[in-house]
């Protein structure tokens, strides 16, 4: 990839690495330290995830200061954590098939839309926008029933709460041990469909949100670097005789570019998705009551029964925490992802 600009009245080029497509990755090295890398990662944002999942749970509106005083006075920082041990178990498989759907659809697309002759600008953002469909369809086979685990093991812990503050306690039947001990009750009250409760609107929640990520990500990255790189880069003369300067990004500068787009994609998504993934946190957790006996609420309800509770500004119940996490993880997870590919390049350093 390379960036053209006029800079002293000499031609300048900007030289980003080229980015790093599937065929050059060492796959074994690839996974192995994805798994290490982006388990860490989740371990640090966890905290804001059961914050913003307790949040959309709640009949009514709650700070994040509110919510995260009451889980520390009650639960301690251990309530922070509720759910994570199965998170962590799922989040290895469901990354990798991430990873190898994102890479896969993204190198082969954007060869197709280059043969097409699409510019570098849109063939990159039809190949970013495709993988990160096809990417968060593959995710969800596994991601939905870790999801659903770890969600009402976040929930469970808010039951010591007053009513302004929790769900009623019917909507919480069971009390779980572990995962094991959730996965178990689940399989037994609703079989295997009680999994993939929402499975359906996860779909349509995150497949969107990844291709609107991926896309303004991609298109965030080149227009950062077109107007803003010559101020960024060091200017590099040697080896070249026909009066053009070459502009060479050095690593901190990269990661800036990379942080500030990932936050600018972050944003545009987290406010197009926040409303269908309200839904999804309460399809997943929450259960209602019909003549004497559980059941699971159907979309219809639990849309009305947000709208009853606060109006349409009620799909946006943690919209901050979620905001914030979206935006420190895509932050992390892109520069964490970028470092990965270039630490499994085939044959590096030889």
């Amino acid at each position: 990839m390379s960036l053209s600009t006029a800079e002293d009245d000499s031609a300048s080029e900007i030289h980003i690495p080229a980015d790093i497509d599937w065929h050059m990755l060492d796959k074994s090295k690839f996974f192995f330290l994805g798994a290490a890398l982006f388990s860490g990662v989740s371990a640090a944002l966890y905290p804001i995830v059961v914050l913003k999942t307790r949040q959309q749970v709640s009949p009514t509106q709650i700070s994040s200061f509110r919510m995260s005083y009451s889980i520390m006075r009650h639960e301690g920082p251990r309530g922070f954590y509720r759910g994570f041990g199965t998170s962590l178990m799922g989040t290895i498989p469901a990354r990798a098939l991430y990873m190898t759907a994102l890479e896969v659809t993204k190198s082969n697309v954007g060869t197709v839309t280059m043969t097409l002759g699409f510019s570098d600008t849109t063939a990159m953002a039809i190949a970013n926008a495709a993988a990160g469909l096809s990417s968060a369809m593959a995710a969800q086979l596994v991601w939905t029933p870790i999801d659903v685990v770890s969600q009402r093991l976040m929930v469970q812990g808010c039951s010591y709460s007053n009513k302004s503050t929790t769900p009623n306690a019917s909507s919480f039947p069971y009390q779980y041990r572990n995962g094991v001990d959730a996965f178990r009750k689940i399989i037994c009250a609703d079989g295997f469909r009680g999994l993939y409760r929402g499975f359906g609107i996860s779909i349509l929640t995150y497949a969107p949100s990844n291709a609107v990520w991926w896309a303004s990500y991609s298109v965030a990255h080149r227009l950062i670097w077109g107007g803003f790189g010559c101020y960024m880069c060091k200017k590099d003369e040697s080896g070249l005789a026909n009066g053009s300067s070459n502009l060479k990004p050095d690593c901190k500068s990269m990661l800036a570019v990379q942080g500030l787009s990932a936050a600018m994609a972050s944003g545009v998504s987290a406010l197009i998705t926040m409303p269908m993934d309200t839904i999804k946190t309460r399809l997943q957790v929450l259960d209602g009551e019909e003549n004497g006996q559980r059941r699971p609420l159907t979309m219809m309800q639990t849309v009305r029964n947000l709208v009853r509770e606060g109006g349409f500004g009620a799909c946006y119940r943690g919209l901050g925490p979620r905001w914030a996490s979206m935006a420190m993880s895509a932050t992390t997870m892109v520069t964490t992802y970028e470092f990965l590919k270039r630490m499994s390049t085939k044959n590096q350093g030889s």
